[in-house]
């Protein structure tokens, strides 16, 4: 992914970023594939671990922020073939699944589309839909990536989108005020979410929770 700026000049180094969702290996570990299925039912601070122990780390809100910034800049993203036409692509979204599905597993409904490409050329998969990824909150977080303090008007959590919430296939984010203290954040949507999915989404969830919605991906520095 490429080095990035975000609304208020919020530098994001570049860094890699795995295609799919982790999945959970036979011996209990991270397992990057596009044939196995996300691994969920894990919670927050389980899932940073299990990066950690695989020789990655969890994403982080300005890495979740930087990738969406970057699919909403690239025409193939939108289902009118140009930047800002039609809306943007929100992957398995409208229920057609009950679980969390392999990337090799396509929708028969082209609105749900789950690859997206990036400014570099490159594919992700389940950016938007499918199942939530955990994100380190290193915007509103303190040290462990939990949410610290309400959302500002300027933080980038919610001025990055080129949208409104709910528009455009952008997904749903809160106002600026709103405090979800002690929460981890969730980022995407899941194969339900319907049209609170997107690649700008983020929800919260308690850090020890572990939903049948909720996966998480990996990433390395560069």
């Amino acid at each position: 992914m490429p080095a990035t700026t975000l609304p208020g000049g919020v530098e994001v180094p570049a860094f890699a970023v795995a295609r799919w969702l982790a999945a959970c290996g036979p011996d209990g570990q991270v397992v990057l594939s596009g044939t196995m299925p996300p691994w969920v039912c894990i919670g927050y601070h389980a899932a940073r671990l299990a990066c950690a122990l695989a020789g990655f780390e969890l994403l982080t809100e300005r890495q979740a922020l930087a990738i969406a910034r970057d699919i909403a800049g690239q025409a193939t993203n939108w289902t009118g073939g140009a930047v800002g036409d039609g809306r943007l692509f929100q992957g398995l979204h409208l229920g057609r699944f009950d679980r969390p599905q392999a990337a090799a597993v396509d929708s028969p409904d082209p609105l749900e589309r789950r690859w997206f490409v990036l400014s570099n050329g490159e594919r992700i998969i389940d950016a938007a839909g499918n199942a939530f990824s955990w994100v380190f909150d290193d915007v509103q977080g303190n040290a462990d990536g939990i949410v610290a303090h309400g959302f500002l008007p300027g933080s980038p959590t919610l001025a990055t989108a080129p949208g409104a919430p709910m528009q455009q296939g952008m997904g749903w984010w809160p106002r600026a005020g709103r405090s979800w203290w002690g929460r981890a954040l969730a980022r995407g949507g899941s194969w339900s979410s319907q049209e609170g999915a997107g690649i700008f989404t983020v929800v919260d969830e308690r850090p020890q929770a572990q939903r049948a919605y909720v996966g998480f991906r990996c990433t390395l520095p560069l």
